[in-house]
């Protein structure tokens, strides 16, 4: 099984690396720490990593990487002897990583799944506990750690309707590397019912809840003076702010055509647009100003530019790591990969935030959590581009729905709290009596 994986798998990169290097490339810095990704790491982190007791923490991009801020926070409280490692597979992670983890945590990419990088990696590493954040399953890397003993753990586990199929079909290569892990927090018992077909032990498997209402910070203190941004790009301070947050291709066009018809309407809306992805911002500048925009790019501000009052339509946000901060300056959010893609964004970072939110019908990667929001009146769901139009209209008109929709979004977001020390638990406990040090809660 596993030479025929590994022979699989080589072929299969050499047909996709044009297009994975293609896109590394198209994201930017794709050079820092390129060497990681094929486990070559410098003497700094191997004398670092010596006489520690380790865990190694795996957060693919952006989303998980801040579920795994504040897993770390946590554990270090629970865990105060060890040394945590994290990786991440995008540049973006990475970013975020650097950013918001202090120096003392070791941040690197996470190999590419061919067993000599695989093997180099965890030799170098040497970790006494693997936690996977969401992460998609490689099977080398878990295979070797697994026959090194190394407790495995996947926290804040889903299955979206395709990867459950997916990893159906495949069962003859999965099952024996689910049935290796010795905890798995997941969200809700759809989710371990699920995972219990796939082969996880049902004794591992634990329903701890969503860990991204933990992250969503309501407490967070600002750290970003978005006010004198909007205020660069002249925009009134009470214009009504229409956000599309995490956009896709199409929503940014679809959402600029509708701002258009709505400003005859309603004078002082103002559109702010944050795609999924930085790296689209230019051709979506292009297509907001085939609409007959006045589109301005965040990092444009950076330099200190002013526009005069009312000149600017729309500020396109083309950095990272900013969305939350100008969610709080919104009267009116749609979330996007909701209309014109399927799997949606995070409705929980604006629910926290207690603002009104839209989103499309294609909420699939985050089913239980919109399913929730909408029917405790939190959130509006829509079924086309039509509808979206409509529902905007109605609840710019209606700063008192908006509230409403706001403040049931942030009791949805307070009610479902709690997540990130359960899961912490489950990893202690695991854990006990391995070498690593455990402290009581």
């Amino acid at each position: 099984m596993r030479s025929l994986y590994n022979i699989l798998f080589i072929i299969g990169f050499c047909l996709a690396s044009p297009f994975y290097f293609l896109k590394m490339w198209r994201r930017g810095n794709w050079t820092a720490g390129f060497e990681q990704r094929f486990a070559v790491y410098n003497s700094r982190l191997k004398q670092a990593l010596t006489n520690r007791h380790v865990i190694w923490i795996h957060a693919v991009s952006v989303g998980e990487v801040n579920i795994c801020i504040e897993l770390i926070r946590a554990l270090e409280k629970r865990l105060p002897n060890i040394k945590i490692v994290v990786s991440t597979t995008t540049s973006t992670g990475m970013g975020e990583l650097h950013k918001k983890l202090p120096m003392h945590i070791d941040k690197i990419y996470y190999p590419i799944d061919r067993r000599k990088f695989v093997r180099r990696a965890l030799a170098t590493i040497c970790p006494e506990a693997i936690i996977l954040v969401e992460a998609e399953i490689w099977p080398n890397f878990l295979w070797h750690a697994s026959d090194l003993g190394v407790p495995l753990f996947l926290v804040n586990a889903r299955l979206s309707e395709r990867s459950y199929r997916g990893y159906r079909r495949f069962a003859f290569l999965f099952r024996n590397i689910f049935a290796r892990f010795a905890g798995v927090g997941c969200q809700n018992e759809t989710d371990a019912t699920r995972l219990k077909e796939l082969g996880f032990r049902p004794e591992a498997v634990k329903v701890v809840g969503n860990l991204k209402f933990d992250t969503a910070r309501l407490e967070e203190k600002k750290q970003l003076d978005v006010r004198q941004i909007l205020d660069q790009a002249g925009v009134p301070e009470d214009a009504l702010v229409l956000l599309g947050g995490s956009t896709h291709a199409g929503e940014e066009q679809i959402l600029a055509e509708i701002y258009k018809r709505l400003k005859k309407v309603f004078p002082k809306l103002f559109l702010v647009i944050v795609p999924r992805h930085f790296e689209r911002s230019k051709d979506v500048g292009r297509q907001i100003e085939n609409v007959g925009l006045k589109c301005v790019f965040r990092t444009e501000l950076l330099l200190d530019a002013k526009f005069e009052k009312g000149s600017v339509d729309c500020l396109l946000v083309n950095t990272t790591g900013e969305l939350r901060f100008f969610y709080q300056h919104a009267d009116l959010i749609f979330v996007g990969k909701s209309l014109t893609a399927e799997g949606g964004q995070n409705p929980i970072e604006p629910g926290a935030l207690g603002k009104a939110m839209i989103f499309g019908p294609n909420m699939q990667n985050f089913l239980p959590i919109s399913n929730v929001f909408v029917s405790k009146g939190g959130a509006v769901q829509v079924k086309n581009r039509e509808e979206l139009e409509k529902v905007i209209s109605d609840l710019l008109k209606n700063e008192k729905r908006r509230q409403d929709l706001g403040e049931k979004a942030l009791g949805v977001v307070r009610e479902n709290l709690g997540a990130i020390d359960r899961t912490v638990d489950l990893i202690a406990e695991n854990l006990r009596g391995s070498g690593v040090y455990v402290s009581d809660k």
